[in-house]
Protein backbone atom coordinates (compact mmCIF):
# COMPACT_ATOMS: atom_id res chain seq x y z
CA UNK A 1 0.00 0.00 0.00
CA UNK A 2 0.95 3.92 -0.58
CA UNK A 3 0.62 6.79 1.28
CA UNK A 4 0.65 9.79 -1.21
CA UNK A 5 1.64 12.92 0.83
CA UNK A 6 0.23 16.17 -0.99
CA UNK A 7 2.72 19.03 0.01
CA UNK A 8 1.01 22.52 -1.82
CA UNK A 9 3.72 25.20 -1.58
CA UNK A 10 3.81 28.96 -2.59
CA UNK A 11 6.80 30.75 -1.89
CA UNK A 12 8.31 28.38 0.46
CA UNK A 13 11.79 28.54 -0.04
CA UNK A 14 12.97 28.73 3.33
CA UNK A 15 11.83 25.68 4.70
CA UNK A 16 10.69 23.45 1.47
CA UNK A 17 14.07 21.51 1.46
CA UNK A 18 13.26 20.66 4.98
CA UNK A 19 10.08 19.57 4.74
CA UNK A 20 11.06 16.99 1.83
CA UNK A 21 13.54 16.00 3.72
CA UNK A 22 11.34 14.97 6.96
CA UNK A 23 8.80 13.63 4.95
CA UNK A 24 11.46 11.54 3.38
CA UNK A 25 12.52 10.24 6.56
CA UNK A 26 9.90 9.44 8.77
CA UNK A 27 8.94 5.90 9.61
CA UNK A 28 5.76 5.33 8.26
CA UNK A 29 3.53 1.65 9.47
CA UNK A 30 5.04 -1.47 7.94
CA UNK A 31 4.46 -2.10 4.23
CA UNK A 32 3.48 1.54 3.64
CA UNK A 33 5.19 2.94 0.78
CA UNK A 34 5.28 6.90 0.19
CA UNK A 35 5.01 9.66 -2.91
CA UNK A 36 5.27 13.24 -2.22
CA UNK A 37 3.64 15.42 -4.56
CA UNK A 38 4.40 18.61 -4.04
CA UNK A 39 2.15 21.05 -6.03
CA UNK A 40 3.92 24.38 -6.75
CA UNK A 41 1.38 27.17 -6.87
CA UNK A 42 3.25 29.45 -9.12
CA UNK A 43 5.69 30.61 -6.63
CA UNK A 44 8.42 33.59 -8.15
CA UNK A 45 11.03 32.58 -5.56
CA UNK A 46 13.50 29.37 -5.23
CA UNK A 47 11.19 27.21 -4.37
CA UNK A 48 10.79 25.14 -7.52
CA UNK A 49 15.05 24.79 -7.89
CA UNK A 50 14.80 23.81 -4.00
CA UNK A 51 12.31 20.78 -4.71
CA UNK A 52 14.21 19.76 -8.32
CA UNK A 53 17.46 19.71 -6.46
CA UNK A 54 15.96 17.50 -3.60
CA UNK A 55 14.51 14.78 -6.52
CA UNK A 56 17.99 14.99 -8.28
CA UNK A 57 19.91 14.55 -4.89
CA UNK A 58 17.58 11.92 -3.49
CA UNK A 59 16.72 9.32 -6.88
CA UNK A 60 15.50 7.10 -4.20
CA UNK A 61 12.39 8.92 -2.72
CA UNK A 62 9.42 9.28 -5.32
CA UNK A 63 8.55 12.45 -5.86
CA UNK A 64 5.98 14.26 -7.96
CA UNK A 65 6.79 17.94 -8.90
CA UNK A 66 3.77 19.62 -10.42
CA UNK A 67 4.45 23.30 -11.45
CA UNK A 68 0.84 25.64 -11.84
CA UNK A 69 2.30 28.53 -13.99
CA UNK A 70 0.57 31.15 -12.05
CA UNK A 71 -0.63 31.18 -8.10
CA UNK A 72 -4.51 29.89 -8.29
CA UNK A 73 -4.39 29.20 -4.48
CA UNK A 74 -4.04 26.70 -1.94
CA UNK A 75 -7.05 24.57 -2.62
CA UNK A 76 -6.49 25.07 -6.22
CA UNK A 77 -2.64 23.55 -5.49
CA UNK A 78 -4.63 20.75 -3.07
CA UNK A 79 -6.98 19.66 -5.95
CA UNK A 80 -4.39 19.09 -8.31
CA UNK A 81 -2.72 16.59 -5.88
CA UNK A 82 -5.58 14.93 -4.92
CA UNK A 83 -5.98 14.24 -8.95
CA UNK A 84 -2.30 13.04 -9.50
CA UNK A 85 -1.82 11.15 -6.13
CA UNK A 86 -1.53 7.40 -6.78
CA UNK A 87 -1.51 6.12 -3.00
CA UNK A 88 -4.45 4.30 -1.38
CA UNK A 89 -4.25 6.65 1.37
CA UNK A 90 -3.80 10.87 0.94
CA UNK A 91 -2.45 12.80 3.32
CA UNK A 92 -1.75 16.89 3.26
CA UNK A 93 1.01 18.34 4.56
CA UNK A 94 1.79 22.33 4.39
CA UNK A 95 5.03 23.08 3.36
CA UNK A 96 5.78 25.20 5.94
CA UNK A 97 6.18 22.69 8.99
CA UNK A 98 3.29 23.89 11.30
CA UNK A 99 2.04 20.28 11.19
CA UNK A 100 4.63 17.79 12.17
CA UNK A 101 5.29 14.57 9.98
CA UNK A 102 6.56 12.54 12.96
CA UNK A 103 2.86 11.83 13.80
CA UNK A 104 1.64 10.35 10.36
CA UNK A 105 1.41 6.55 12.10
CA UNK A 106 -0.67 8.71 14.98
CA UNK A 107 -3.01 9.80 12.29
CA UNK A 108 -2.88 6.50 10.08
CA UNK A 109 -3.57 3.87 12.75
CA UNK A 110 -7.76 4.50 12.80
CA UNK A 111 -7.34 3.71 8.33
CA UNK A 112 -5.17 1.22 8.56
CA UNK A 113 -7.25 -0.69 11.46
CA UNK A 114 -10.04 -0.26 9.00
CA UNK A 115 -12.07 1.93 11.73
CA UNK A 116 -12.02 5.09 9.52
CA UNK A 117 -12.55 6.67 6.11
CA UNK A 118 -11.19 10.04 6.81
CA UNK A 119 -9.02 11.13 9.56
CA UNK A 120 -8.66 15.29 11.37
CA UNK A 121 -5.68 15.65 12.80
CA UNK A 122 -7.29 18.22 15.69
CA UNK A 123 -5.05 21.22 17.34
CA UNK A 124 -7.50 21.52 20.01
CA UNK A 125 -8.12 17.98 21.62
CA UNK A 126 -5.32 15.54 23.41
CA UNK A 127 -1.79 16.35 25.96
CA UNK A 128 0.87 17.18 22.31
CA UNK A 129 2.43 20.46 22.03
CA UNK A 130 1.41 23.55 20.98
CA UNK A 131 2.99 26.95 20.19
CA UNK A 132 1.14 29.90 22.04
CA UNK A 133 0.54 32.20 19.45
CA UNK A 134 -2.93 34.42 18.08
CA UNK A 135 -6.23 34.32 20.63
CA UNK A 136 -8.49 35.70 18.14
CA UNK A 137 -7.23 33.15 15.54
CA UNK A 138 -7.96 30.31 18.32
CA UNK A 139 -11.31 32.16 18.56
CA UNK A 140 -12.24 31.88 15.32
CA UNK A 141 -11.37 28.34 14.71
CA UNK A 142 -13.49 27.39 17.25
CA UNK A 143 -16.63 29.40 15.81
CA UNK A 144 -15.81 28.08 12.64
CA UNK A 145 -16.10 24.43 13.51
CA UNK A 146 -19.02 25.07 15.56
CA UNK A 147 -20.78 26.78 12.78
CA UNK A 148 -19.88 23.62 10.41
CA UNK A 149 -20.70 21.30 13.22
CA UNK A 150 -24.09 22.94 13.61
CA UNK A 151 -24.83 22.24 10.13
CA UNK A 152 -23.04 18.88 8.97
CA UNK A 153 -24.03 17.03 12.72
CA UNK A 154 -20.68 16.46 13.46
CA UNK A 155 -19.29 17.00 16.41
CA UNK A 156 -15.34 17.86 15.32
CA UNK A 157 -12.82 19.85 17.32
CA UNK A 158 -10.79 21.34 14.50
CA UNK A 159 -12.58 21.75 11.29
CA UNK A 160 -9.78 23.84 9.69
CA UNK A 161 -7.12 21.40 10.60
CA UNK A 162 -4.75 21.50 7.74
CA UNK A 163 -3.37 17.90 8.87
CA UNK A 164 -6.23 15.49 7.20
CA UNK A 165 -6.11 12.21 5.55
CA UNK A 166 -8.25 10.40 3.48
CA UNK A 167 -9.09 6.81 2.17
CA UNK A 168 -8.10 7.93 -1.70
CA UNK A 169 -11.84 6.70 -2.97
CA UNK A 170 -13.28 8.95 -0.82
CA UNK A 171 -11.62 12.07 -1.71
CA UNK A 172 -11.20 11.47 -4.94
CA UNK A 173 -15.10 10.96 -5.37
CA UNK A 174 -15.43 14.88 -4.05
CA UNK A 175 -16.41 17.42 -6.34
CA UNK A 176 -14.22 20.33 -4.96
CA UNK A 177 -14.64 23.83 -6.18
CA UNK A 178 -12.79 26.31 -3.56
CA UNK A 179 -9.73 27.58 -4.92
CA UNK A 180 -8.32 29.10 -1.55
CA UNK A 181 -8.77 28.28 2.26
CA UNK A 182 -12.20 27.61 1.63
CA UNK A 183 -11.27 23.95 1.05
CA UNK A 184 -11.47 23.09 4.95
CA UNK A 185 -15.32 23.80 5.06
CA UNK A 186 -15.88 22.57 1.64
CA UNK A 187 -14.65 19.18 2.20
CA UNK A 188 -16.07 18.68 5.52
CA UNK A 189 -19.55 19.41 4.54
CA UNK A 190 -19.10 16.95 1.66
CA UNK A 191 -17.75 14.30 2.92
CA UNK A 192 -20.70 14.61 5.65
CA UNK A 193 -22.91 13.68 3.47
CA UNK A 194 -21.57 10.58 2.23
CA UNK A 195 -23.42 7.12 3.36
CA UNK A 196 -21.97 5.64 6.17
CA UNK A 197 -18.83 7.65 5.95
CA UNK A 198 -16.55 7.20 9.02
CA UNK A 199 -14.86 10.29 10.61
CA UNK A 200 -12.38 9.52 13.18
CA UNK A 201 -10.30 12.74 15.42
CA UNK A 202 -6.59 12.06 16.69
CA UNK A 203 -4.87 14.91 18.95
CA UNK A 204 -2.00 16.61 17.03
CA UNK A 205 0.40 18.20 18.32
CA UNK A 206 1.34 22.78 16.23
CA UNK A 207 4.19 24.48 15.36
CA UNK A 208 2.38 27.39 14.32
CA UNK A 209 4.27 30.35 12.49
CA UNK A 210 3.56 34.22 13.01
CA UNK A 211 2.99 36.50 9.73
CA UNK A 212 6.60 37.39 9.93
CA UNK A 213 7.52 33.91 9.50
CA UNK A 214 5.07 33.54 6.41
CA UNK A 215 1.90 32.55 7.82
CA UNK A 216 -0.51 33.65 4.76
CA UNK A 217 -4.21 32.90 6.42
CA UNK A 218 -5.86 36.15 7.40
CA UNK A 219 -9.06 37.16 8.19
CA UNK A 220 -11.08 37.93 4.68
CA UNK A 221 -9.90 33.58 4.82
CA UNK A 222 -12.22 33.58 7.85
CA UNK A 223 -15.07 35.80 6.08
CA UNK A 224 -15.03 33.24 3.27
CA UNK A 225 -14.95 30.21 5.11
CA UNK A 226 -17.92 31.51 6.89
CA UNK A 227 -19.40 32.01 3.16
CA UNK A 228 -18.52 28.18 2.43
CA UNK A 229 -19.78 26.68 5.44
CA UNK A 230 -23.35 28.33 4.49
CA UNK A 231 -22.93 27.79 0.72
CA UNK A 232 -22.12 24.31 0.84
CA UNK A 233 -24.34 22.67 3.65
CA UNK A 234 -27.12 24.97 2.46
CA UNK A 235 -27.44 25.99 -0.84
CA UNK A 236 -25.18 23.75 -3.33
CA UNK A 237 -25.05 20.28 -4.16
CA UNK A 238 -23.74 18.73 -7.20
CA UNK A 239 -25.41 15.91 -9.41
CA UNK A 240 -22.91 13.04 -8.33
CA UNK A 241 -24.40 14.22 -4.84
CA UNK A 242 -27.72 13.99 -5.18
CA UNK A 243 -27.74 10.55 -6.99
CA UNK A 244 -25.52 9.31 -4.65
CA UNK A 245 -28.13 11.23 -1.11
CA UNK A 246 -30.91 9.82 -3.82
CA UNK A 247 -29.34 5.91 -3.61
CA UNK A 248 -28.05 5.92 -0.23
CA UNK A 249 -25.89 3.10 -0.16
CA UNK A 250 -23.00 3.00 2.11
CA UNK A 251 -19.87 3.39 0.85
CA UNK A 252 -17.58 -0.07 0.50
CA UNK A 253 -15.10 -0.71 3.73
CA UNK A 254 -13.39 -3.50 1.41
Amino acid sequence: MMLSIIIPAYNEEKTIGYVLKRVAEVSLPIHLNREIVVVDDGSVDQTGQIVQRFMSENPQVLVQYIRQSVNRGKGEALHTGIRNAGGQFIIIQDADLEYDPEEYGHLLQPLLSGRADVVYGSRFMGGRPHRVLYFWHTVGNRFLTLLSNMLTDLNLTDMETCFKVFRSEIIKGVELKEKRFGFEPEVTAKISRIPGIRIYEVGISYYGRTYQEGKKIGWRDGFRAIFCILKYNLFVMTPREKTVLNLQTPISKS
